[in-house]
């Protein structure tokens, strides 16, 4: 097995062609003190108040290095998701939720049951991942398509084949992909929730995927080879009442018309 250091940028520049991404491949670090994320070359600090999903939307797609620490989020629930704050009680009774959200209190606080949330950590840096500045990044992200993301994990699947199940925890949705991704270590797919797409950017067929980043080569080989059998991305229309024989003989001769 190879122990080189990945290439970032080939890395970014693979996905980007297989999935025709729209949006830059990013990485998420987190940092046991401040100074250590200030280290980073070229990071900006932001000066004013932000989500989560602005920070994370800035590497995403404007392709900037953003550092921050908890005093840069907005509220408890942006803290809690990235571990850049407490999920204690008064975290967990979700009561800033109730009538907004979720009908009762009881509600709100099984919705914060239901999140991922990561160890604690001082400070927090994104960027895109063909900077190489996170090297490596706790785990990398990517926006695509619902039709991008079924191939991506085709890619997955090609060798050592896993079924993966994910949830869906509603709003706070960051928390089915980074949270999720930071505090497990297993790739975790998420359909971005209304704060995400308010306040992220987040366009309304875009999905989000967070893995662990030695992941990614293994996809990018596995979209490789399935490209080799004809399945690419994205998917030609072959047409709901054409004889199908033809079309799936490309991939299954067998299957061609006698």
């Amino acid at each position: 097995m190879s122990t080189a250091a990945p290439d970032w940028a080939s890395l970014s520049a693979a996905l980007e062609r297989l999935l025709r991404l729209r949006a830059i491949p990013f990485g998420i670090k987190r940092f046991q003190t401040v100074a250590e994320m200030e280290a980073i070359p070229k990071i900006r600090r932001p000066k004013s108040i932000h989500t989560t999903d602005q920070i994370v939307a800035q590497a995403a797609r404007l392709g900037w290095t953003v550092g921050i620490t908890g005093d840069n989020l907005v509220g408890a629930q942006c803290k809690a998701v990235v571990g850049l704050g407490p999920a204690d009680e008064d975290w967990r009774s979700g009561k800033s939720m109730v009538g907004v959200w979720y009908a009762t209190p009881e509600d709100a606080r099984a919705h914060q049951s239901a999140m991922h949330i990561p160890k604690p950590a001082a400070a927090l840096a994104v960027s895109p991942l063909a900077s190489g500045r996170l090297d490596p990044p706790d785990i990398a992200l990517f926006y695509a398509t619902p039709g991008a993301m079924m191939y991506f994990i085709n890619g997955l699947q090609w060798t050592g084949y896993k079924r993966f199940d994910w949830s869906v925890v509603g709003e706070s949705a960051c928390a089915d992909s980074w949270g999720r991704a930071l505090a497990t270590g297993e790739p975790s797919l998420s359909i971005p929730c209304f704060a995400e797409r308010r306040y992220g950017g987040v366009l309304d067929d875009e999905m989000l995927m967070a893995l662990p980043p030695g992941l990614l080569a293994k996809a990018i080989e596995g979209m490789q080879a399935l490209a080799k059998n004809g399945f690419r991305y994205p998917f030609p229309q072959y047409g709901i009442q054409q004889d199908v024989r033809d079309g799936m003989a490309a991939s299954y001769p067998d299957r061609a018309a006698k």
